[in-house]
Order: structure tokens, then sequence, then C-alpha cells
């Protein structure tokens, strides 16, 4: 079997660059170790900023988040007591869109099938070969028997754990990581959100957020220990936590019920470089992993399934080779600027082991003067909105 552009991986971004190379007129295949019902059931967040919203209605894809979809046009940020907002429409001009990241990909899928995409599911032992050739091509078996994709370019969109990266040899890899202290122990529930924009609190007793899905589907966070499991977590001690870590007028709004579902998320900054080798260009978490704090790993996604789609559409409807040659380059500069934006907004609401009161006081500091000052709030919001591509 042959095709223009093979992908590993049928998560969002395997999908929404299958999907614009389609709109382009240029072939792929999506290879998809899981079941696709594996896939939609996986819980992710629900942030998304206006390139990631817009590469959406590019591909087509954009019409039931544009109808359910909700607006954003700022943030809470809490601090013991008290609590701020910040204006990103006021500041910006430009808001986000909370819709989850489970819907992104379902979306995906129905305007895959509906165009009449290729997606291999159950596909094991995947196996990149050629990538620093002219003829690469990607090998795996599904119902038990062999097969290979010969294809032009490789595009890796299959995680942290997948096997594009690993692809790369140890010797052209450069990889940088920090990994916290700390981990995220979530819920979601069928409840009504406690506020209508997401609260990122500061307190005493460690970070908290409160999220959305929908009208009636609410997503809590909690900084929990990284020895933590979810089972030792009961729904009426998760509430009872939550409540000691945001203001306590919003503490009496909260509504609770049963948990749907409960999980510990650990939290870690990861960077490889370079995203490219030969024919082979990694997307997403295959090559970049951010906190969950400021809502930046599906985003970080897009804007490598942007440039390597701008990339590669140059490269077979205009003839130049300009935008692959330089993906790594642009996408590289775009994942450092998100990883500093989700690393300082990890260090500034979280509480750190080893943090010492002098610590302490430097964070309150910082988070007054994010209160008091417009410009400072300004560099946020616009971090937050998504930087331009």
């Amino acid at each position: 079997m042959r095709t223009q552009v093979a992908i590993i991986g049928g998560g969002p971004s395997g999908l929404l660059l299958s999907q614009l190379l389609h709109g382009a007129g240029i072939a792929s295949v999506v290879l998809e170790r899981q079941t696709k019902d594996y896939v939609l059931g996986r819980i992710r967040a629900g942030v998304l900023e206006q390139g990631m919203a817009g590469l959406m209605r590019k591909a087509g894809a954009g019409a039931r988040m544009e109808a359910e979809g909700f607006v954003h046009e700022g943030t809470q940020i809490a601090s013991g007591p008290e609590m701020f907002r910040v204006d990103f429409a006021a500041l910006t001009g430009t808001p986000v869109l909370v819709y989850g990241q489970t819907e992104v990909t379902r979306d995906l899928y129905a305007a895959r099938e509906a165009a009449g995409g290729e997606i291999v599911y159950r596909v094991e032992d995947v196996v990149i070969d050629g990538a620093d050739t002219q003829a690469p091509g990607v090998s795996y078996t599904v119902d038990g028997a062999r097969q290979r994709l010969a294809c032009d370019f490789i595009a890796g969109c299959d995680g942290f754990h997948g096997v594009s990266r690993p692809t790369i040899p140890a010797s052209v890899r450069r990889e940088y990581e920090k990994v916290y202290p700390f981990g995220w122990l979530g819920i979601l529930s069928e409840t009504p959100p406690v506020d209508h924009e997401l609260i990122y609190s500061n307190s005493e007793r460690g970070f908290a957020l409160c999220s959305m899905r929908n009208a009636q589907l609410s997503r809590y966070y909690i900084q929990c220990s990284l020895t933590d499991r979810p089972d030792d977590w009961t729904d009426a001690a998760f509430w009872d936590e939550l409540r000691r870590r945001i203001p306590e007028e919003t503490a009496d709004q909260l509504i609770t019920g049963p948990s749907i579902e409960k999980s510990i998320a650990p939290l870690r900054s990861f960077v490889t470089e370079p995203m490219r080798w030969g024919r082979l260009f990694l997307c997403g978490d295959a090559a970049h992993i951010v906190p969950p704090t400021g809502a930046k790993g599906l985003n970080t996604a897009a804007s490598d399934i942007h440039y390597l789609f701008e990339g590669l559409r140059e490269h077979y409807l205009d003839g130049s080779d300009e935008g692959i040659d330089r993906y790594s380059e642009r996408a590289l500069l775009r994942v450092w600027k998100a990883e500093h934006f989700s690393w300082w907004m990890t260090n500034l609401l979280h509480r750190l082991p080893d943090q010492t009161a002098f610590d302490l006081r430097m964070q309150q500091a910082e988070i007054a003067f994010l209160r008091d000052n417009l410009s400072a709030q300004k560099v946020m919001a616009e971090n937050y909105v998504g930087l331009p591509y």
C-alpha cells in the first residue's frame, strides 16, 4: 500500500493533519494502535486557543464546536480568600473556546469518515524505516498480517510513548525535561460548573482548578502527592478538599455529585530537538509535553500541525521545500514559548515541597503584581489565548 503522507496516531493531531491534507488534495493514511472507542474514551482538557479553533474550521470540522463551545473572555485567579479576573477580551481582543478534546476528536473522526479517509485501527509492532532516505515507509501488523505502507513523508503523532521519537537516533536527539513533584487529581461530575469561567486557585493547601465541559458537566482538579492513587480519594473527601482550596464565597456555590471519572495525572515539561529527521516529522506529545496548567497541550500540538500542513502543502502544490525544511525551527520557536508559559503558571499557582518562607513570599508578591498590573495581565492573556502562528 502507498500514500503520500503516513500519519502514525489517530488522536486529534493525526486526524486534524489528515483532514487538512485532504482539503488540499493530498492523500494520507492514519495508523492507530487502539480502537476508535478507546480513543474517544480518553478524558482530556478542553480549552481551545483561537488558532486551534481556526484549524478546526479550516478542516471543515468546526460546526458543532461553534454551536456548543463556550466562549470565555477571561479567567479567574484566586489566592487565599481573594479572587481577581484577567479579561482576555479587553486585553487582547481575543477569547478562548471551552470545548472538550474528546468532542474535538469525535468531530474530526466524523469529518474523516465523511470524506472517506483511511484510518487503520489496532495496528501493532509499528516500525518506521527509511526515514532518512527518499523512500520511507511504515511497517505494522494488523489482524495478524504484516503490512508496509510506503509514503513520501511520515508524521509522528503517536504521543510520548510512541515509536516516532525513538526512531530518531539518540545521537541526533537532544531532550530537555522537568518532572514536577506533585500531580493533579481530577474528577468529572454531572453537575453545573461553579462559575461560568475557569478558576485557578493558589491556596495554602495547594493548587485547585474549577473547569467545565458543558453546562451540566464539570471538571475539577486538586494538587496531590505523586504517591496518591485515585482510590485513595472518596468523592466526599475530594469535594471537601476542593472547598478548602477555593474562596469561601465560591465554595458556598459549589454543587457536588458522584464522580463519573477520577484520575491522577503527573506533571512534566519535556521537549525533544529536532522535531524532524529526514522525512519523519514529530508532532504534539511525540515531541513535547507541557504541564496542564495553562491548557497548552492540545493547542501546542495544533500549532505543530499548522506548520507541518503548510510545509507539506507548499511541497506538493507550490514545489517549495522551505516549509518542511524549516518545520522544526518554526515549531520549536513556538513550543518553547508555550513551555515557558506553562512552567510559569505552574510555579505561580502550586505549593512546592521544598518551598521556603522566602519562596512563598515571592510567589505571593508575583500574584499580587499580576492582580494590580494591567501590563502583567496582558502578557498572561496574550499567552493564554494563544500566540500567533
